[in-house]
């Protein structure tokens, strides 16, 4: 404020100079004034601090006539300081380059300012409208077949000695399913047409360079974890918005990041063993050290999730946790590697008889507590019921059924990914993914030991292909990638619940191939194509010959902001 101050006294003291020069410096005098006055209305100064600063630019005015009076060499003759066009310009920019910079330090005076809290937030968002049509295979097995097989031992086509106990067992309890009568009425046949929109709009707040939080709002439903899409037709009713992320982060140091909540996937991996809606609750922390100028960085990442509390008396929790070692390597400026080796454990999901049942009372209140629960299960893992021996209501086809469907096998996958970038051709890049799985749980003998199920088919393994060309992301008009995805999903590889919900409408126990292609219309504005073909890698039912597929076609018109 030096050379505000200067100016005051300038203008102040004004009244020594020439009367032709007194109209611009008063104009000066009243300019300086009304810059004061705006100081204050905006609380850059105070009115005493204001006042102050007039008093002191008065008295150096006062002070400077007198000295100059002093020198004057006679009654008659009196010296004029004149003060320069070029320099009244100068003075005159450096108070509003001062004013300013004290403006936009305090944000209440630049052009367009918006409040500080504001560039603290990032709004993020997308809107996808989707045509799918699936196209089942004209030798898929029939629903009946479906029912009609729980009770039969499996491989054999033998029926179930009466009174043995022995579980009924399936790979897709959905396609079981009977109505009141007994007639079943899973869809494995009937082509399906469908419109669907998704929207997600998302906040992430920076509140310190160590601290941030993120909220994400998404269509969909609670029942649906791999999901977000809300189908059209529902009588022109509204959609339900939910809670899609809640997380917080905290980076202590710039090799550090823990976060909690509802958090966004934080492993390196394809969606054959994460579907890309899926979202995780727990906590995870990933530490990234990159050396050698940046070319190799190594990283871990570790994560506990529940997937079920306990609940005392009653039934276990169920938790997932999971450690991954992993590296990026930027092997030359266009061609970067990234590897990673993941374990994922899960706990007390396996099904198990339950027997916790009173023959003549019913299923008591911790009864069905070993079940893989209808809206958690998609299709293709083993399953056999845990009803006890006792539960005469246990038998899927009969009218007034209580299956009570669990888990065959413990899951313990293996996980290797690599990925590569080769971007030589930039912006056209050529992009290749492998992802190889496999279950250390998976125990043919523990298997029968636990449900007395004897498995003769059944894989623990999968692995995927995928090759992409183009850019990595759609952003602007003329953008565009195409890939070529081939996979083998083994039936008690990974859970189903969990992964790829498009390919093959979700689930395990599939194999086929998927094209894509992506295109920008305009900025963030895409339209992608995609086409699986999938079939049942082992039978569905656990009886020979009888199979399961489906052809999807998706096409998606997609903004983002």
């Amino acid at each position: 404020m030096k050379t505000l101050t200067f100016a005051i006294a300038l203008a102040l003291g004004s009244s020594t100079v020439l009367a032709d020069e007194r109209q611009s410096l008063e104009a000066l005098q009243h300019t300086t004034m009304r810059l004061i006055d705006v100081l204050v209305e905006n609380g850059v100064l105070k009115r005493e601090q204001a006042d102050a600063m007039v008093q002191e630019a008065q008295r150096r005015a006062a002070q400077d006539v007198a000295r100059k009076a002093a020198e004057v060499p006679s009654a008659g003759a009196l010296r004029i300081p004149y003060v320069p066009q070029i320099v009244r310009d100068q003075i005159r920019d450096e108070i509003k380059q001062e004013v300013l910079a004290e403006a936009r330090e305090d944000r209440w005076a630049a052009p367009n300012a918006i409040p500080e809290w504001v560039s603290r937030i990032q709004w993020e968002g997308d809107v996808r409208l989707r045509f799918q049509s699936d196209r089942y295979a004209d030798d898929n097995t029939s629903a009946s077949n479906y029912a009609n097989a729980l009770g039969i031992t499996p491989g054999t086509g033998i029926p179930a000695v009466s009174g043995s106990g022995a579980p009924y067992v399936t790979r897709n309890a959905g396609a079981a399913d009977v109505s009141d009568n007994g007639t079943a009425i899973g869809n494995v046949t009937d082509d399906v047409n469908r419109w669907r929109v998704r929207a997600r709009l998302g906040v992430l707040a920076r509140l310190s360079n160590s601290v941030s939080a993120g909220v994400r709002m998404a269509t969909g439903s609670t029942g649906d974890r791999v999901s977000t899409n809300q189908t059209l037709g529902q009588n022109l009713n509204k959609y339900s918005f939910v809670l899609d992320r809640a997380y917080i982060n905290y980076a202590p140091f710039e090799w550090l990041k823990l976060s909690g909540g509802r958090i966004p996937n934080p492993w390196f991996a394809t969606d054959l063993v994460w579907d890309d809606d899926l979202n995780f609750e727990g906590v995870a922390a990933t530490a990234s050290y990159p050396f050698k100028g940046g070319r190799i960085s190594p990283f871990v990442t570790a994560g506990w999730f529940p997937l079920r509390p306990e609940t005392p008396g009653q039934r276990e929790d169920r938790s997932l946790q999971g450690v991954q070692f992993g590296l990026n390597l930027r092997a030359a400026e266009d061609v970067r590697f990234r590897f990673g080796v993941a374990q994922y454990d899960y706990q007390n999901i396996e099904g198990r008889v339950d027997n916790a049942y009173t023959l003549g009372v019913g299923a008591g209140a911790s009864y069905g507590q070993y079940g893989y629960e209808t809206g958690l299960r998609a299709k293709g893992n083993t399953l056999f019921t845990t009803n006890s021996s006792l539960d005469g209501t246990a038998f899927p086809a009969q009218s007034g059924s209580n299956p009570i469907w669990g888990l065959a096998s413990k899951f313990k996958p293996l996980v290797l990914t690599a990925t590569a970038d080769l971007a030589s051709f930039d912006p056209v890049h050529v992009m290749v993914s492998a992802e190889y799985v496999k279950n250390l749980a998976f125990d043919r003998d523990e298997i029968f030991r636990r449900t007395g199920l004897r498995m003769s088919d059944g894989s623990d393994r999968a692995y995927l292909l995928r090759l992409a060309v183009g850019m990595p992301s759609i952003k602007e008009v003329g953008d565009w990638n195409a890939s070529i995805t081939y996979r083998n999903v083994g039936s008690d590889s990974v859970v189903d619940a969990f992964t790829d919900s498009d390919f093959g409408l979700g689930g395990t126990n599939m194999k086929g191939y998927t094209l894509s292609f992506a295109y920008g219309l305009d900025n963030r504005t895409s339209l992608g194509l995609k086409y699986s073909s999938a079939k049942t890698v082992d039978s569905p039912t656990l009886l020979r010959g009888e199979q399961f597929g489906v052809d999807t076609l998706q096409l998606d018109l997609a903004v983002k902001f």
